[in-house]
């Protein structure tokens, strides 16, 4: 039998994230997520009717901040 894994837990395998999936991995609520994806700060690509993150934007995200937070 199958366990379940936490919901948010780092799946290795994955190349495309929900906004839900990556809001989790930011540790930020679904509608922030969906602004940061709005004004270019998160990169996010569409597939047919349907948002998805790439894997590795959270943490380019994250690391524009911490350049942008040590550069002021």
């Amino acid at each position: 039998m199958e366990t379940a894994r936490p919901a948010d837990a780092f799946d290795p395998t994955l190349v495309l994230l929900t906004v839900e999936e990556a809001a989790r991995r930011l540790r930020v609520g679904r509608t922030f997520c969906y602004q940061l994806i709005r004004s270019g700060e998160l990169e996010s690509i569409p597939i047919g009717r349907l948002r998805r993150v790439p894997a590795d934007a959270p943490a380019a995200y994250v690391a524009r901040q911490r350049a942008a937070q040590r550069a002021a």
